[in-house]
């Protein structure tokens, strides 16, 4: 039987446990009980993602998310589908620049059969791996390309951005969706010394979250996975640290048929896993979070030169973050306008730091989202396996939120002062081309701080299928 220890509840964690065990083949399970309801979500997390990748090879990680869904030794074609929906469960897989996941939430009657699915494809999808699947596969996501990214009014916006705010040669320049090339260049023993290469136990993190037996859970874990031999081959991720900010004002602009102008930039923030990128999310949720935001109230209800304005973070723990700012004008507002009201903001902002009420609303708005998560149990499997793989501690996800209410107004202060600068952003300006006139109903719903996330992390179920 694998080795382990069992976590106490820690102050902050709302009275939540996980547990900790290690197989002799480096998988780590974190395992988390809670018989609220009948059901226990399963979590993979494979250290990899497209900041793994070379130049000439983007886009494979993504590709490979999408052979895992094409059978293995046990399972062929489309059955992990078939099992897992018809057994009454719901599943996925994800794609992002730090990982890959994998999850199914599963009744618990039907837990054995979540962990065999997972175990069946880490240890023999290599041999269901042939020229067909990888064909259907490379034509599934160029075409997923094309209607997420290149076909959708601003749906290229992120990965311009990111090749703004990560210099060339970055590990975190290209996005995960990869290039047409490179996805035509992919070839099948590409994607077998991928497989081959990350997709071993002693590189992932499994936790199974739920109305479950960690006794029997930890059973049939080692019954599935222990067998899996381990590889020692991966390389180490390329270096991603760069200067704390840009040092100038990095600018594009973008001439397409879009509804509306618009104004994006991507700030450069503080590592995921500190005080200061918490204190950094609190300054955008202030700035930007919701229509009770500052940006919100300044240009959509008081000035009314903005249909939609937002500021979002995105958390990167092998990379500076990336603060997301997002304003579709109104009707012929130009974007300069838009732009200097920003800034008068955001001087302030860093001028006079957050008001006590501000305060509060933020941090109760992120612990509600936090809690959210936390109290689903896809949403806590999937924070043990982020915190496992990413900070080397799935306890940490019980405790963020008490973190998150540890910040002082002090600190909001100090990181937007030291941040939120001209001089410190990669900006994106959105120009429609002759003849395009503003829809605002479509502007405000194109291209929103969610899509961000989306363009980060891709989820491909259907597109599996």
């Amino acid at each position: 039987m694998p080795m382990g220890h069992t976590a106490t509840a820690q102050a902050g964690s709302g009275g939540l446990t996980a547990t900790e065990h290690r197989l002799a083949n480096g998988l780590r399970v974190v395992l988390s009980e809670d018989h609220l309801t009948p059901v226990a979500a399963v979590c993979l997390w494979y250290d990899v993602g497209s900041r793994h990748e070379v130049k000439g090879r983007t886009g494979l990680a993504h590709l490979f998310e999408h052979l895992m869904f094409q059978g293995s030794a046990q399972v062929k074609g489309n059955g992990h589908f078939e099992l897992v929906q018809g057994a009454g469960g719901s599943l996925n897989g994800t794609t992002s620049f730090e990982r890959t996941n994998y999850f199914e939430t599963m009744p618990t009657h039907q837990l054995e059969l979540a962990l065999w699915l997972e175990a069946d494809r880490m240890g023999s999808l290599l041999a269901a791996l042939d020229d067909e699947s990888m064909e259907n596969q490379r034509d599934v996501v160029k075409n997923e390309r094309r209607q997420r990214y290149d076909n959708v009014p601003y749906g290229t916006a992120f990965e311009k951005l990111t090749a703004l705010a990560y210099p060339e040669g970055h590990p975190y320049h290209h996005t995960p969706i990869g290039s047409m090339a490179d996805l035509d260049a992919a070839t099948l023993e590409d994607a077998r010394a991928f497989f081959r290469t990350y997709y071993a136990p002693n590189n992932a993190v499994l936790s199974v979250v739920g109305d479950i037996d960690p006794e029997q859970t930890l059973a049939w874990v080692e019954k599935y996975f222990g067998s899996i031999p381990g590889h020692d081959g991966k390389p180490a991720p390329r270096d991603g640290s760069l200067p704390e900010t840009m040092g100038e004002q990095l600018r594009e602009v973008v001439e397409e048929e879009v509804p509306a102008r618009a104004l994006m930039a991507a700030y450069r923030l503080p590592h995921d896993g500190t005080r200061a990128c918490d204190a950094a999310d609190l300054a955008l949720t202030v700035l930007g979070g919701g229509e009770s935001s500052r940006l919100y109230n300044r240009l959509v209800r008081r000035d009314r030169t903005a249909v939609a304005a937002g500021f979002g973070l995105l958390r990167l723990a092998g990379a500076p973050s990336l603060g997301w700012l997002d304003v579709k004008t109104s009707g012929d507002v130009e974007v300069p306008v838009i732009e200097t009201a920003i800034d008068e903001e955001l001087a302030r902002f860093a001028a006079e730091g957050p008001t006590p009420e501000e305060m509060e609303r933020a941090q109760a708005q992120l612990e509600r989202e936090w809690l959210d998560r936390l109290g689903t149990v896809a949403g806590r499997a999937d924070e043990l396996c982020r915190y496992a793989v990413l900070f080397g501690d799935p306890q940490l996800a019980l405790t963020a939120v008490q973190r998150v209410l540890e910040i002082t107004a002090e600190e909001v202060q100090e990181v937007a002062k030291a941040r939120l600068r001209p001089d410190n952003r990669a900006v994106l300006v959105y120009e429609p081309v002759a003849g395009e006139t503003g829809d605002a109903e479509t502007a405000e719903d194109a291209g929103t701080i969610d899509d961000t996330a989306a363009a980060a992390t891709d989820e491909n179920e259907e597109a599996a299928k």
